[in-house]
């Protein structure tokens, strides 16, 4: 029996009951979730182990490793930015970051970069993770490279440089030393997250080790894998770049990548602190309201349609923002998020005025969203009499 601690308030007995199914059902070794309403949280579970090795239980404070969910933190710092008039998204990048000019990327525009069209989904020259570890290395190569595609023509999942080359933007935007302590600043501290772009030594004890996916071991699946994800492929590249250790999916558990700032990939949390991040953008949370009514339509605006150059399917992001559809059943219409690789997500429906956050250590893979989350977030809508995403979406 899984050890599950946490409170709900009355109403959502199903998202408890559903989380304890991830346990029982759905192969969940640590998880957390959290429902934050009007403001106000009123879901807010953990349970299980923090360490399958050492068998360690999942705190109240366990962090784990975000992937992509990291994504949305910078989205909103970037929007943030833009409500602010520190960044326009009309604005061409060569005006905040001179030196991307270079190999006619002049005429790039932020609102491009934000929605995975800038044309650079990989980085052309490899790098060791020191390199990585000292950030300057990384963006004088995205600003040197020729982007695969006329920026603003088409869009392709950028993995990972999506995180360089927004956090540069922020960052010289805001004016700041280094994209962590924007975030620092800006969300943070006002909301007192136990959310971490680039952690500190001292909490490394807090945080979960993740239970990666391996490549399949069977020669004819692992052709398959390869012809799909392999180093030679446009998505292998996309999601191993710049460094040849981050081919291997074990170094995300790394004290190396801990002290890195990868605003796409690398951001550590709890659920509470995701949902309680979301909740603030579209209403006071903790006494910080963080978005206008207009920025959350500029910034849920579609940017992309049709077919993903890397992901292949159709993908539809804002500014920054994974929108929900068909293809991305994580909400409803009009809401804005991210989920990460191997099933973390977290997002807001602002008409609802709900946040929602899912964490867990056991990396699963899925095409179109995690049983574990999808069973979380249709079981706090049924709590609210609403449709869930996939009746939505019909």
């Amino acid at each position: 029996m899984t050890n599950i601690d946490g409170f709900i308030e009355p109403g959502f007995e199903e998202v408890a009951k559903e989380f304890e199914n991830n346990f029982t059902l759905r192969q969940d070794i640590g998880a957390a979730v959290a429902v934050y309403l009007d403001g106000k949280p009123v879901v807010d579970l953990w349970g299980g182990l923090a360490n399958k090795d050492t068998k360690d239980p999942w705190k109240k404070d366990t962090m784990v490793l975000v992937f992509s969910t990291t994504k949305g933190i910078t989205s909103i710092l970037a929007n943030l930015l833009i409500q602010q008039n520190k960044l326009d998204p009309e604005q061409e990048v060569s005006e905040i970051w001179p030196e991307y000019a270079q190999n006619n990327k002049d005429k790039t525009k932020v609102k491009w970069v934000l929605s995975h069209k800038a044309g650079l989904p990989y980085i052309e020259n490899r790098h060791e993770m020191p390199e990585v570890m000292l950030w300057d290395p990384i963006i004088e190569s995205l600003a040197k490279q020729a982007p695969l595609w006329e920026p603003g023509t088409a869009h392709g999942y950028h993995a990972l440089t999506f995180g360089w080359l927004n956090g540069e933007i922020i960052r010289r935007a805001y004016k700041a030393k280094d994209f962590s302590l924007v975030f620092t600043e800006l969300l943070q501290k006002p909301l007192n997250l136990n959310t971490y772009i680039k952690l500190p030594e001292d909490l490394d004890k807090s945080v979960a080790k993740l239970e990666v996916i391996e490549p399949p071991k069977d020669p004819e699946l692992l052709k398959i894998y390869n012809a799909f994800v392999g180093p030679d492929t446009l998505t292998g590249k996309a999601l191993a770049t710049p460094v040849p250790a981050l081919e291997d999916i074990h170094v995300w558990n790394s004290l190396e990548i801990r002290r890195s700032i990868i605003p796409s990939a690398n951001a550590i949390s709890d659920a509470r602190s995701l949902a309680k991040l979301y909740s603030a953008t579209v209403t006071e949370t903790d006494s910080v309201k963080l978005f206008n009514d207009d920025q959350i339509k500029l910034m849920t605006e579609p940017q992309t349609h049709g077919n993903d150059r890397i992901l292949i399917f159709p993908t539809s992001f804002g500014l920054g923002f994974m929108l929900p559809g068909q293809f991305s059943l994580y909400a409803h219409p009009g809401s804005f998020g991210h989920d990460g690789a191997g099933g973390s997500v977290a997002f807001c429906d602002p008409e609802k005025k709900l946040a929602f956050a899912y964490v867990m250590n056991k990396m699963q893979a899925s095409l179109n969203g995690d049983p574990r989350s999808r069973s979380l977030i249709d079981a706090t809508y049924k709590a609210l009499n609403e449709k869930t995403p996939q009746e939505f979406f019909k």
